[in-house]
């Protein structure tokens, strides 16, 4: 028997029709149930909410040198980065955030994630016609900001700002850009930059008064400058990694500007930049960009750039000094080649005041003697002249200091000679000049004075700490040992023992 025959039979027509409708009404409330109770899984997927603190301005990005994320907002980010740091290292995740229709998107090179205001895909794939970033590198030596988006540079203040979405909260950065981080006598003389993103019109200047189509990079000329160790470690050599990526199509805007510095690395800067120099603490005007860089980029140690991290190397640093200064000698004499029809040049750094050879003429005759050409000159801050003088030799000797900086235009395979005072001076001269030479692909010689050879034994008797624990004048702090090991003391050389270190210069001359 079939269920129809069996339903007609159990009710009448009128009852039939109240139950179907009866049902009907059942199976909407069962239906509108269902769409209550599991609406919330059936929509967008949640918003994902990484937010960065107030204390790093525009939702920066703060990076150390080991490239990781620090000072996150507590619990509201946790989760969601455990997400994209399983799936990608530290060093490969960037934070950006993009201007489009009314969303935030937070970029990393890991996997996509979506959501309606904040979304993580992958750079590589999207392309939006208005991005805006802002990242912050916090490292040994340095710090800078590198932004992009609508910046407005005001030198009378001394702040960039950076418009944020009206979703994001407003936040500042302190930075001073002069690559020596750390070191708070040089930060002294810098001037503090205030990077701020601004959301609500009224905090951001409201007339743009000059418009640049070219990045902009902020740096400082106070610190050390004028030192001429100091000028290229932590100024000219941060300066060409930040800005040669432009090509020349760069704006300098220069905080602290001395015009003396300015005048002596002219072509450099005009290498390096095709644009006039401005000097920003002057300007009345509001400057626009929509790249800027604040701060320079360095490595920890001296004179180094680590060509395994950057496009560029010290050889390139190098080769781009000999086209500034249109230098001609690109390797050293080889007296194997050579046949013996030049001799080898032998520039012999002089020094008036302290660490001073007190017998040159003595080395000077030696070295005449055992076939070297002797050039003996005291630099100063014509660097062309300087440059074209030691790029003429094919050895340089000198004691330890600030001189010693221009074996930057030493030929390819040439020899640096650094004299090395007593006082404990081993691992700074290592530092300064020992290493960085390697990278310079030149050939280095140590030459450590013994006691007799320095003229302290005339100012100390023979059994003074001065003499016997200059590890005892450390302790008591880099002034004292400065004034006696840096200012009062010059090298009487003994030409006979030294003779044997000229005498390995050749040696190395002639592979």
């Amino acid at each position: 028997m079939t269920y129809d025959t069996i339903f007609a039979r159990s009710f009448s027509r009128y009852d039939q029709k109240k139950l179907g409708y009866g049902a009907f009404l059942g199976c909407l409330l069962i239906a509108l149930s269902f769409c209550i109770v599991f609406k919330p899984y059936l929509g967008s997927l949640p918003v994902l909410n990484m937010r960065m603190p107030v204390d790093v301005g525009l939702k920066m990005l703060r990076i150390t040198n080991s490239y990781s994320f620090e000072k996150l907002r507590g619990d509201d980010i946790r989760s969601s980065m455990a997400t994209i740091v399983n799936e990608t290292s530290s060093s490969e995740i960037e934070m950006v955030e993009r201007d489009t229709t009314g969303t935030k998107e937070t970029i990393s090179n890991g996997n996509a994630i979506r959501s309606s205001t904040t979304t993580v895909i992958n750079n590589k794939n999207i392309t939006q016609q208005k991005e805006m970033k802002t990242l912050c590198h916090v490292e040994e030596r340095t710090e800078f900001c590198e932004m992009y988006g609508d910046i407005r540079v005001d030198g009378k203040t001394s702040t960039v700002f950076m418009a944020a979405d009206t979703m994001l909260e407003s936040g500042l950065w302190v930075i001073r850009p002069y690559s020596r981080r750390g070191d708070e006598q040089a930060f002294k003389r810098v001037t503090k930059w205030f990077i701020k993103s601004v959301v609500d019109a009224y905090e951001t200047p409201t007339q743009c008064d000059q418009r640049h189509n070219v990045p902009a990079i902020i740096f400082s000329t106070a610190g050390y400058a004028g030192n001429n160790f100091h000028d290229y470690t932590d100024i000219v050599l941060p300066l060409y990694l930040t800005s040669r990526q432009f090509d020349g199509e760069v704006k300098f805007l220069i905080t602290d500007k001395k015009p003396w510095w300015i005048k002596k690395f002219r072509n450099i800067l005009q290498k390096l930049s095709r644009y006039e120099l401005v000097d920003i603490d002057k300007e009345v005007n509001v400057h626009c960009f929509t790249s800027v860089t604040v701060g320079l980029k360095r490595y920890p140690q001296e004179l180094k750039i680590d060509s395994s991290k950057s496009p560029y190397s010290m050889k390139d640093f190098r080769k781009f000094l000999r086209s500034a200064y249109s230098l001609k000698k690109e390797n050293a004499i080889n007296m194997r080649d050579n046949g013996g029809k030049e001799r080898p040049r032998l520039f012999i750094l002089s020094r008036k005041n302290t660490r001073a050879f007190t017998n040159t003429n003595a080395i000077v005759g030696m070295a005449t003697r055992i076939g070297f050409e002797v050039v003996v000159t005291e630099v100063d801050s014509h660097v062309a002249k300087v440059a074209e003088m030691v790029n003429s030799c094919d050895v340089m000797m000198g004691v330890h200091g600030a001189g010693l900086t221009n074996m930057i235009f030493l030929p390819e395979n040439a020899i640096l000679i650094q004299v090395i005072p007593i006082g404990g001076f081993e691992w700074l001269a290592k530092t300064d000049f020992g290493e960085p030479s390697k990278d310079m692909n030149l050939r280095y010689i140590g030459y450590q004075i013994k006691t007799e050879e320095s003229t302290l034994i005339e100012q100390y008797p023979p059994d003074h700490e001065v003499l016997n624990d200059p590890y005892a004048i450390q302790t008591r702090g880099w002034h004292e040992f400065k004034s006696i090991y840096l200012q009062k003391q010059n090298v009487n050389l003994d030409v006979d023992r030294f003779r044997i270190t000229l005498l390995r210069a050749l040696e190395l001359l002639h592979q």
